[in-house]
């Protein structure tokens, strides 16, 4: 696979506002030609992105992301969709359904939602990938173990265009972190990028389509996928490309996207287009866009840093696959949740809602 010349990808971009931002992620999704992506005899998962349970603007997916795809998808004769949620060592799944509104935009249209952790919903198994992996062999030596529900399933990916401490910039690829592994996934954050490029590769060879809906119209600036600046830029993006999507919200928040290490190795290994003359931008005219995003740093990240890739990380076998990683657990929750979210995170929320016409439709929802 490696080194295999691909055809232009295609990403649809484009600008939308509140009273029309449904139609306008029908006019994305067909645009982006979602039907061609998704055969229609297998069902179809919604793999939507809870960051952060607490509803911290450009976190999370949106309950317009959800709701204008979902129309879509019921007015192309789709009939068997299902959301698959899944939770981390730091966030609450079914909190953050509530407190994010999904939950509403489900139970409008009548979409059950499973959980990856929920044995009664779907069994972890051991899979054997065909493709040469690069890293989570080593990282998994007891074998990979994946959700039995997603083999032989579309899935949309629901992804906002924000910054990540660890990867620069986080999207579709990185969406499929927490549907496909299991709570131990922070075994494998030393060797994030060729984690995710595994992923993908897993991810090709288990579901008939992938397709990405990324939301934008609330942009995250900053430390994230939690600690973010909000910035509306009132985009909306699609393809079935997950390295072309991700490269190109990459470069529209001024990155980029050849020197993010998990846009490069996927390139490297013919899994998609990350390269911005390989790709093919339709709707808006963003070629002079650049948002200027600066990524920065947090507490948590300053403490990843050192024991993730700095001089600490020879102890990470000590620190997290002990039950002391429990303790680092208990003080990012502490960290994110009760001091930061209180000191800073409510007053962005609240200014959100009275500033932003996008605060105000998710306040309205």
């Amino acid at each position: 696979m490696r080194g295999r010349s691909l055809k232009k990808s295609k990403v649809v971009i484009l600008k939308t506002k509140p009273e029309t931002v449904l139609a306008d992620y029908e006019k994305l999704l067909k645009m982006a030609n979602i039907k061609d992506a998704l055969p229609k005899g297998a069902p179809v998962i919604l793999k939507d992105n809870i960051s952060w349970h607490l509803p911290m603007p450009g976190a999370n997916s949106t309950p317009w992301q959800l709701e204008g795809t979902i129309m879509t998808l019921r007015n192309l004769g789709y009939k068997d969709i299902v959301a698959v949620e899944n939770k981390t060592v730091v966030t609450k799944p079914k909190h953050g359904e509530k407190l994010n509104k999904f939950d509403i935009v489900f139970n409008k249209y009548n979409i059950p939602v499973k959980y990856n952790f929920n044995p009664e919903d779907m069994k972890w198994i051991v899979y054997r990938p065909k493709a040469k992996l690069r890293v989570l062999p080593k990282i998994y030596p007891e074998g990979i173990r994946i959700p039995d529900y997603f083999i032989g399933k579309n899935i949309i990916h629901f992804p906002t265009m924000k910054c990540h401490i660890y990867t620069t910039t986080t999207g579709s690829m990185k969406n499929a972190f927490g549907g496909l592994l299991s709570t131990r996934r922070h075994y494998t954050h030393s060797w994030i990028h060729e984690t995710l490029v595994d992923l993908l590769k897993i991810q090709k060879e288990i579901h008939p389509g992938i397709f990405a809906a990324m939301d934008g119209t609330t942009a995250g600036n900053g430390p994230g996928p939690r600690t973010l600046i909000p910035v509306k830029t009132d985009y909306i993006l699609a393809s079935a490309d997950q390295v072309a999507i991700d490269a190109v919200a990459a470069r529209l928040m001024g990155f980029d996207p050849m020197k993010l290490d998990y846009i490069r190795l996927a390139v490297e290994e013919g899994l998609g287009n990350g390269d911005p003359r390989n790709i093919e931008i339709a709707g808006e005219d963003v070629s002079k866009v650049n948002l200027n995003f600066s990524v920065g740093d947090n507490l948590a990240s300053t403490v990843g840093d050192l024991l993730w890739f700095g001089p600490l990380k020879a102890l990470q076998k000590l620190m997290f696959h002990t039950p002391l990683v429990y303790i680092f657990i208990m003080a990012s929750a502490v960290y994110h949740d009760r001091v930061w979210w209180n000191l800073k995170g409510r007053k962005i929320l609240a200014a959100w809602k009275a500033e932003s016409p996008w605060g105000q439709l998710w306040d309205r929802y």
